[in-house]
């Protein structure tokens, strides 16, 4: 692993301007609670990484063309900022920010060590980046904060549609079974590298926040390689050093459970809710009152 560069700092990005603005996706969405917890995002992030990584046209891109492996914490900060602009931000701040990465992406494109092209315009790439990135957050919510209905993850998977299209993405899943359907597709292209398991050393390593006690990062790493689907895990030759532990598990839902309760009224969850008009601790208060508050601001889905 090469030195990483020097960090160039995000910009910074007010979610609570201007008043009123809409986002894609409304505060009583599932993807509005599911986002809002930083250990989901963490655990289904990597998860996604590793299933993108999977296919070595989308390794090979992201490997060559991007400072990701200079420096993959602050790629991932900055694909997690586009993310959750995304989510959270208004709608044409969104818009802004999905097209320069857009116009980031069609510049992308080569052959992997094994002679196969690539191009990160590909429609059937884009549709598996968009897919990993869902299945891991969701899965992850799921596995580890709080369980999510059968209709509550059909919920997921269809509010993220609109952003979908404005990342190019034809093939939209709507379903579980949709993205093990795509998965099962791409499949035979499916191959371990050296890389995955580098960047798990690094997610392991607790570089991204060393604030935290190390075990909790070899903890994330190995949550995350546990909500892989089984083939995906075989062929990425990801054994039983990976295996999460009792001990593993008891941690994650302690710390993805008090996440969950944990109010930051300068996150962009809170900030995008007082744009709205809503308390900025909104998403953490009971369903019934979340309800009466969308009714008395006109926010509730018709």
């Amino acid at each position: 692993m090469m030195n990483a560069p020097i960090r160039k700092p995000l910009p910074p990005f007010d979610y609570s301007q201007p008043a009123g603005a809409p986002a894609f996706l409304g505060p009583d969405s599932v993807a509005w609670r599911v986002y809002k917890n930083q250990i989901a995002l963490g655990i289904g992030g990597v998860a996604a990484v590793l299933l993108e990584f999977a296919d070595p046209r989308i390794r090979s891109g992201v490997w060559d063309h991007s400072i990701y492996k200079v420096d993959p914490i602050g790629r991932s900060e900055r694909t997690g900022y586009a993310a959750m602009i995304g989510v959270y931000g208004p709608q044409a701040a969104a818009r802004r920010v999905i097209e320069g990465v857009n116009r980031m992406h069609a510049k992308v494109e080569g052959e992997t060590p094994g002679g196969i092209s690539y191009s990160a315009k590909d429609p059937e790439l884009l549709d598996w980046v968009s897919a990993t990135a869902g299945y891991g957050f969701l899965t992850a919510y799921d596995s580890f904060v709080a369980p999510l209905s059968v209709e509550d993850q059909e919920r997921f998977y269809h509010e993220g549609t609109a952003v979908a299209e404005l990342y190019g993405v034809q093939n939209k899943v709507n379903s579980r079974a949709d993205f093990f359907a795509m998965m099962e597709k791409l499949a035979p292209r499916f191959e371990p590298h050296p890389i995955n398991k580098e960047f798990l050393d690094i997610i392991q390593s607790g570089k991204a926040a060393p604030q935290i006690p190390r075990f909790l990062h070899r903890a994330l790493a190995r949550a995350a390689v546990s909500i892989l689907p089984p083939l995906v895990r075989d062929r990425l030759e990801l054994g039983r050093e990976y295996d999460l532990t009792f001990a593993d598990r008891i941690a994650i839902k302690l710390v993805a459970r008090a996440a969950e309760r944990k109010h930051d009224p300068e996150s962009p969850p809170a900030r995008a809710c007082l744009r709205l008009g809503l308390p900025s601790n909104f998403l953490y208060l009971k369903p019934a009152e979340q309800q009466r508050l969308l009714r008395n601001n006109e926010l509730a889905a018709a």
